[in-house]
């Protein structure tokens, strides 16, 4: 682990869903990042999920890394007032500079620009590219369709059984603090 507080990318959807547990863990999000001094990093938009999650971060007190491509500077309603933001050429820049200023990564419910996300990371951890915790926040089981699909592939005999073993699943923001700080506390 390197000398700065830790960074936790955030992997979320641009719009807010139907379901208000979903903004609801967005903001808890960020205001856990905030209380325990780790940066957000994160799509660098100022709607939906993203955009609670930011506004919850810097609300408490907490710092904030964007990084947005060009064509949705006005899409995503870049924010302006982040501690930092990194505007990239292609959306695959943009992914590689959020995993690669974060110590972990979380992702919260959102919708194909997330799921492209997790699985890049997924990816990159399946073939030996990083051992960073990924934790899915499974918001009233937002992610069950998923993990069945992961666990298909799996039986499938399209990947290994160590595939689920790359990601994380939790049920809530809290168990997600706590995996969080497990996995910083060992370096």
């Amino acid at each position: 682990m390197s000398a700065f507080p830790p960074s936790v990318c955030v992997f979320c959807g641009s719009r807010s869903g139907i379901d208000p547990a979903m903004i609801q863990a967005a903001q808890d999000t960020g205001r856990m990042l905030a209380r325990r001094g780790w940066r957000l990093v994160y799509g660098a938009g100022d709607i939906g999920l993203m955009g609670a999650v930011t506004r919850a971060t810097q609300e408490a007190g907490g710092k904030t890394f964007g990084v947005i491509p060009t064509h949705l500077l006005t899409d995503e309603v870049a924010r302006k007032d982040l501690d930092a933001l990194v505007v990239t050429e292609t959306m695959h820049e943009r992914k590689k500079v959020m995993f690669a200023n974060s110590h972990a990564v979380a992702v919260l419910p959102g919708g194909a620009g997330t799921l492209d996300e997790v699985f890049e990371v997924l990816t990159w951890a399946q073939i030996g590219l990083h051992a960073k915790p990924v934790i899915l926040v499974n918001v009233n089981g937002f992610w069950d369709p998923l993990l069945a699909l992961v666990d298909h592939v799996v039986t499938q005999g399209f990947a290994g059984a160590n595939l689920r073993d790359l990601v994380t699943v939790v049920a809530s923001v809290v168990e997600m603090e706590r995996r969080l700080e497990a996995a910083f506390a060992r370096g």
